[in-house]
C-alpha cells in the first residue's frame, strides 16, 4: 500500500502521522511512505531522517493526497484537506465528528474511508488509541490550570499546591477515565485539595483504591457537582461518551456563579466541551473569560507537548495502521471488531451509530 503522511495545519500543531521509525515498519512490511516535507521537523524529525529509512519526500500536500491510498494524520482533516480526499482514499486520524457537521459533510461528499482513532476499541472497552492522547492532556491539564489561576492570565492568584499555613487550591475533576485519573494523578503530586466526581461506582472505587487518602472520590449527581463546582478554583472537564458529543455538565447559570478568577479546563472541548459556556480555542490564544472565569477550551491539548505525543501516539496507533496497510482496510475490520468500531464514514454514508444520531443524519452499518 501506498501510505502519504501531510503536514499538520492546525494552529501550532506540530504533532505528525509517522515517526521515522514508524515509516521503517511499513517499509519493511513492503509498502511505500510518502511524507511531505517540513511534515516532522517542529518535533525534530528532518527530512533526511524519512529518507535515511526509505520514505519518499514530497514537496506539498496536494502531492502526498494525490500519491497515497491510505493517509495517516494526526488531527482532524481541515476543509481543504477533505477536498483532496477522493473514494480511492483511507484516512487514519482523529475526526471527532460529532461536533463537526462541516467535515463530517466534506467526508461523505469524498467518498472515502475514515477510521477514527478515537472510537477503536479493545476488548476490555477502552479506547486505546485514545487512551493516550487522554494521558498527555489529563496531565496537560492541570498545569494549564494551575498557570491560568496565576494574576496576570486572569486567575484568582493562587498556587495550586498552596504553602505552609496557606491553604491548596481546590481541583474538582469531572470524569474518572484516563484523563481524569491522569489530571488527579499530577494535582496531587502538586499538592492541591482534589475531588474527582464520576457516576460509575467500579471507577469510584478504582481511584479510591489508587490515591486512598489523597482525593475525595464522588458520585456524580447535579446537586453534589454544583455545590462542589462553585467552592472550586480549578474545574477539569475529563468526560467522554465514545464517538458522542459531550454532555453539558457546567451550564452558563453555574459558571455566573462561580468564584472571580476560577478557571475551567475543559479536556472534552473535541467533542464539542462539557461546559455550556466553553468554544475551542488554539494554543496561540489558548483563554477567554467568561462571567469572570478564565476557560481553557485548546482542541488540540497535547500539540503543546508534540514530541511526547508523537511517539505516545504512534506506539497505540502503529499495528492498527500494519493491518490496514496488511490486509487492506475491508479484510482488516472484518478479522478485527475493535478496529472496525474505529470506521466512522465510507462512501458517502456515516457508519458510527453515535455520530449519525448526533447530527440528525441518516446511519448506515459498515
Amino acid at each position: 500500500m501506498i501510505i502519504g503522511v501531510p503536514k499538520e495545519i492546525k494552529v501550532h500543531e506540530y504533532r505528525v502521522g509517522l515517526t521515522p521509525a514508524s515509516a521503517s515498519e511499513f517499509i519493511r512490511s513492503g509498502h511505500q511512505v510518502f511524507v511531505q516535507a517540513g511534515a516532522g521537523e517542529g518535533i525534530g524529525f528532518t527530512d533526511d531522517a524519512y529518507r535515511a529509512v526509505g520514505a519518499e519526500i514530497l514537496a506539498t500536500a496536494e502531492e502526498v493526497f494525490a500519491t497515497a491510498e491510505m493517509i495517516v494524520k494526526v488531527k482532524e482533516p481541515q476543509l481543504n484537506e477533505c477536498a483532496m480526499l477522493t473514494e480511492k482514499h483511507l484516512l487514519f486520524t482523529y475526526l471527532h465528528l460529532a461536533p463537526d457537521p462541516a467535515q463530517t459533510e466534506a467526508l461523505m461528499a469524498s467518498g472515502c474511508t475514515a477510521i477514527a482513532y478515537e472510537t477503536v476499541t479493545d476488548k476490555a472497552g477502552g479506547l486505546p488509541l485514545l487512551a493516550p492522547m487522554s494521558e498527555v492532556a489529563g496531565r496537560m491539564s492541570i498545569q494549564a490550570g494551575a498557570h491560568a489561576l496565576e494574576k496576570e492570565k486572569g486567575g484568582r492568584g493562587l498556587l495550586l499546591g498552596g504553602v505552609p499555613g496557606v491553604a491548596p487550591a481546590k481541583v474538582v475533576i469531572i470524569g474518572g477515565g484516563v484523563s481524569g485519573m491522569n489530571a488527579a494523578e499530577i494535582a496531587v503530586g502538586m499538592g492541591a485539595d482534589v475531588s474527582i466526581f464520576d457516576r460509575n461506582i467500579d471507577v469510584l472505587r478504582r481511584l479510591d483504591n489508587r490515591f486512598q487518602s489523597a482525593v475525595k472520590t464522588r458520585f456524580s449527581t447535579g446537586h453534589d457537582l454544583e455545590d462542589a463546582v462553585l467552592d472550586a478554583d480549578l474545574v477539569i472537564g475529563a468526560v467522554l461518551v465514545a464517538g458522542a458529543a459531550a454532555p453539558k455538565l457546567v451550564s452558563a447559570e453555574m459558571v455566573g456563579k462561580m468564584k472571580d478568577g476560577a478557571v475551567l479546563v475543559d479536556i472534552s472541548i473535541d467533542q464539542g466541551g462539557c461546559f455550556e459556556t466553553s468554544h475551542a480555542t488554539t494554543h496561540a490564544e489558548p483563554t477567554f473569560i467568561v462571567d469572570g472565569v478564565v476557560h481553557y477550551c485548546v482542541a488540540n491539548m497535547p500539540g503543546a507537548v508534540a514530541r511526547t505525543s508523537t511517539f505516545a501516539l504512534n506506539n497505540a496507533t502503529l499495528p492498527f495502521g500494519l493491518a490496514l496497510a496488511n490486509k487492506g482496510w475491508k479484510q482488516a475490520v472484518a478479522d478485527d471488531p475493535h478496529l472496525k468500531n474505529g470506521v466512522n464514514v465510507s462512501g458517502g454514508f456515516i457508519t458510527y451509530e453515535a455520530v449519525a444520531r448526533d447530527l440528525g443524519k441518516e446511519y448506515k452499518p459498515l
